[in-house]
């Protein structure tokens, strides 16, 4: 490296990980435009380019073309390294798990199928879902860079425990991140400099949704970013602001889905009635609907393809999604007024929701806000495939974003 390159880049140092971030959130296509987003000059932002190269992290256009009958120097164009590192990304949710290996830009690399049951004891799955992710990595030989897992309960930090796996046989307080990190150091994975144990970090897994929504879906540009959603059973919630998941005080924040929407309903695992949680899910649709679950999908895959399949040619689903629309649209009127965020991305279930009657949504949402229609806010269906085991990934490159050339030792 030369004098002068060494130079700029001492300078852009600190510029390194808000580089990095833009180029995997799609932010900074050109070096033009990472050079405008950092207010750096244009050698500065060269240099920084050209050290997240050399990490691996990015590539740059070394020929840039300008489009025809245009004017101007072209500039460089940047985009995450295909052939770049991964980090290992775990989902367990009440009908199973997945692994996969997720590189920058959200990307997911290779995936292992996901197991139809989920054993009582969190060892024994998070065992198994990090062998299958260990397996991967053998298979592709890809260097790895961190791992994270989601969950479907409430993740207390910093101890890691999961405080109320609901639907899951695991007992409260279950130590899900001490166990990721043990079953990682038992698999032998590799960390960023070659050698075990990898790093792990686990989270909601509607926590880790959200991240990955706001980075690379429906979310992405969004300052105060609403989620809610529902998987297999339950719902949940998060909350992103400037870019950062709100977790309150100790992770426990955004439990919406015990947000009480009929007094007299159904009862629900908290102990109270009418949540959320039990009204606006898969197994209330299926019951809405007078539809008894089969054992042939998971309740989520059902109650998406009840609703796809059915919804313009059965009255009865359609008015079965009706009353889960209302019943959703009374809790995010409650959220939008004590939160007031700037869009709403709906996940699962209340994705299919909105896309079957948005108009529907929209408009209980309104009509119950303190604003009234004048002062709505967005509320969108979520747009990518995956998005725990995605978020997952977040939590892991996290540490790369902050600080690449401190994590990965250049």
């Amino acid at each position: 490296m030369t004098q002068t390159r060494t130079t700029r880049l001492e300078r852009g140092r600190s510029a390194l990980g808000p580089a990095l971030e833009l180029v995997h959130t799609g932010q900074a296509p050109t070096r033009a435009v990472l050079t405008a987003e950092l207010g750096v000059t244009r050698a500065t932002a060269g240099a920084v380019a050209a050290e997240l190269e050399t990490l691996g992290l990015i590539t740059v256009d070394a020929h840039p073309t300008a489009p025809v009958g245009t004017q101007g120097r072209p500039s460089h164009r940047l985009a995450v390294n295909p052939s770049g590192p991964v980090v290992l990304a775990a989902q367990v949710h009440a009908d199973g798990y997945r692994a996969a290996l997720v590189g920058l830009g959200g990307r997911i690399v290779a995936t292992a199928p996901g197991c139809g049951t989920v054993d009582a004891d969190p060892a024994q799955v998070i065992s198994e879902v990090v062998g299958a992710g260990a397996e991967l990595l053998r298979g592709t030989g890809r260097r790895c860079v961190g791992a994270g897992l989601a969950v479907p309960s409430a993740v207390a930090e910093p101890e890691g425990t999961a405080l109320n796996p609901l639907h899951l046989a695991w007992e409260a307080g279950a130590p899900v991140l001490d166990t990721f990190r043990d079953c990682l150091a038992g698999a032998g994975v590799p960390g960023p400099s070659g050698a075990p144990p990898v790093t792990g970090f686990a989270a909601n897994d509607l926590n880790a949704a959200a991240l990955a929504e706001h980075r690379h879906g429906a979310g992405r540009g969004a300052r105060h970013l609403l989620v809610v959603g529902t998987g297999h059973h339950g719902v949940g919630g998060a909350l992103v602001l400037d870019g950062r998941l709100h977790t309150g005080s100790s992770g426990l924040a955004m439990e919406v889905g015990h947000l009480t929407i009929e007094p007299g309903g159904r009862p629900c695992h908290c102990g109270s009635r009418g949540c959320l949680d039990v009204e606006t899910d898969p197994s209330a649709l299926l019951a809405a609907a007078g539809r008894e679950p089969g054992p042939e999908a998971s309740l989520l895959r059902q109650a998406e393809d009840l609703i796809r399949d059915e919804y313009g040619t059965d009255p009865a689903v359609r008015e079965a999604t009706g009353l889960l629309i209302d019943r959703l649209g009374l809790g995010l009127a409650g959220l939008v007024n004590i939160l007031n965020p700037d869009r709403v991305v709906l996940a699962g279930l209340h994705r299919a929701l909105v896309e079957a009657d948005g108009e529907r949504l929209r408009g209980v949402v309104a009509d119950r806000s303190l604003w009234g229609r004048s002062g709505s806010v967005p509320v969108l269906p979520s747009t990518l495939s995956h998005s725990s085991l995605v978020g997952a990934a977040e939590l892991a490159w996290q540490p790369v974003l902050d600080d690449p050339l401190g994590t990965l030792g250049g």
